[in-house]
């Protein structure tokens, strides 16, 4: 277990976890006369309106990043470059990770979520150095 409370699963022995459904998915209902169509999404920032009804943009914009001068995550792109699975770059939900034409990774802290998905996701040990931010600095979540 890392210091930040992180277990990786290939670190602590465990097996991936089997994610086949036990049951088939119902099929999706088909739309009648009773039941009236979907909203579509909401763009605005009306006042009142839920969190959950706002347009990823629109949800984006409530999210500040107080950028440090140190970069609280560090790839190790020598390690990256046998890397077969390039999960970091499918995994991060502020898409932050981009493979470079030399078989590295380029990493962009500077909108990171802090998530510590890449940190899950990478299976290459020591590839990823993940720190908390300094003080002050990182993102900040105005909303929900």
């Amino acid at each position: 277990m890392s210091r930040f409370g992180f277990r990786k699963a290939s670190a602590a022995g465990l097996a991936a976890p089997d994610t086949t459904p036990a049951v088939p998915a119902p099929a999706p209902l088909a739309p009648t006369a009773a039941m009236p169509p979907a909203p579509a999404a909401s763009t605005s920032t009306a006042a009142g309106e839920r969190y959950g009804e706002l347009a990823f943009d629109d949800r984006m914009a409530t999210v500040d990043f107080r950028v440090g001068e140190r970069a609280h995550i560090v790839v190790d792109s020598d390690v990256c470059r046998s890397c077969t699975t390039r999960a970091c770059v499918t995994a991060c939900p502020a898409d932050l990770f981009a493979p470079t034409s030399d078989g590295g990774i380029l990493f962009n802290y500077e909108q990171c979520f802090e998530c510590g998905t890449c940190y899950q996701v990478c299976n290459g040990e020591g590839a990823i150095t993940w720190t908390y931010p300094d003080g002050g600095h990182g993102v900040v979540f105005r909303q929900g």
